[in-house]
């Protein structure tokens, strides 16, 4: 099977972008209508609807849902091009539905999205409301689990662009986590469970993005959405869609997000053997902060009256204005750079660094300076 093939496919043209709004889904959601059942779980706490799609009939039960944090699109996008496979009745298509049912709650923080925040408009983190359950939004997550009661949880977020995989100088494109039930965060079958449906996405991700799959961090904490439905005995697996070369839109990233959902549900791992695949998972790379969006090495700067020559970093800030997302570049660290990478890097050949009357560059500043008084950088990059 051509993964990436079907995956540019099916590929939602519809959806584009950082800015994933409510307004942009409704009505590719209302033209499914007729093919699966499309319909209001409840509201957000600004009125808007949180809308349910059921599809298949199967005896595995999946929960999803995405845009849990109202600024991190990317897994909605992959979503809906797997919506797009399953309503094309192919061999494949019919199978997946006929074994599994699925419930998606495809943006869960709608009042998130249209303001471009994790928070919704309480600004609560959704994905540490949980146990208590404050807000309306988690209520809603709740009340669909407690009537479906899932086989599997997916719970679908993006990932900074700040994460590679350890031991690698790569971006981690994909990330994934079977979540911890207790502190010891010991692996019991439930957990298991999901672990091996990570296995089966990594072992294809690895033949289009090898060395680019990162294990999320499995600290435990039960206000989380994912370790709280673990311990409710539901395997809970997290997908962080992170970054992929130049693909700050994450165009390419939502493919390996729909590479992963389709993978996880028409692979299959006969003769599990227990041992083998925890060490398969935990062979996976951990994640961690390794990257910057932009690095600038050999940069000649003056601080207190001593010339120098430092690297210093910076990275983009998401601003929305006029409903689209800009990228604004501001400096965020100076020097301390052993170890990490830039998404693009610059030899600044020990050329004096100048911004607004200082030859040093300011943590927070917008990234628009000068190199000895004549060449141009504005917000990050190069002016040629």
């Amino acid at each position: 099977m051509n993964y990436l093939q079907l995956a540019t496919s099916f590929l939602e043209t519809r959806l584009k972008g950082k800015y994933i709004t409510l307004d942009a889904i409704t009505p590719i959601l209302k033209s499914f209508e007729n093919v699966f059942e499309v319909t209001s779980a409840g509201k957000s706490v600004e009125g808007r609807v949180i809308y349910k799609v059921k599809i298949g009939n199967g005896p595995t039960k999946i929960l999803m849902w995405s845009q849990m944090h109202g600024n991190e699109p990317t897994t909605t996008k992959g979503l809906f091009d797997f919506f797009n496979f399953l309503a094309v009745e192919s061999e494949l298509a019919k199978k997946i539905k006929a074994q599994y049912t699925f419930v998606c709650l495809p943006m869960l923080n709608p009042d998130g999205a249209f303001h471009y925040t994790r928070e919704n408009a309480n600004k609560v983190d959704l994905n540490r409301d949980a146990l208590n359950v404050s807000q309306l939004e988690m209520k809603v997550l709740h009340e669909v689990y407690g009537s479906f009661q899932p086989d599997y949880c997916y719970n679908l977020h993006d990932q900074r662009t700040i994460f590679g995989t350890d031991n690698y100088n790569l971006p981690a494109t994909l990330s994934f986590l079977a979540p911890a039930f207790n502190e010891e965060r010991d692996f019991n079958d439930v957990r298991m469970k999901a672990i091996v449906k990570i296995n089966l996405m990594n072992k294809v991700l690895q033949e289009f993005i090898p060395g680019q799959v990162g294990r999320f961090d499995d600290s435990y904490n039960v206000n989380c959405t994912g370790d709280f439905f673990t311990t409710q005995n539901t395997p809970t697996i997290l997908f962080e869609a992170g970054h992929f070369q130049e693909d700050y839109q994450r165009e390419e990233s939502r493919k390996y997000v729909f590479i992963s959902l389709l993978s996880s549900v028409s692979s299959h791992n006969e003769n599990v053997i227990v041992d083998n695949e925890l060490q398969e998972y935990l062979h996976i790379p951990q994640n961690n902060k390794r990257f910057y969006d932009l690095i600038y090495k050999n940069v000649k700067i003056i601080n207190n009256s001593v010339e120098k020559i430092i690297n210093f970093a910076a990275q983009f800030e998401e601003v929305l204005i006029h409903n689209e997302i800009q990228f604004v570049a501001r400096i965020s660290k100076v020097e301390d750079l052993e170890g990490y990478f830039g998404h693009l890097e610059f030899d600044c050949k020990e050329m004096l660094f100048s911004a607004e009357g200082s030859n040093f560059p300011e943590i927070g500043k917008k990234a628009d300076f000068l190199l000895n008084n004549s060449i141009e950088y504005r917000n990050g990059v190069n002016i040629i």
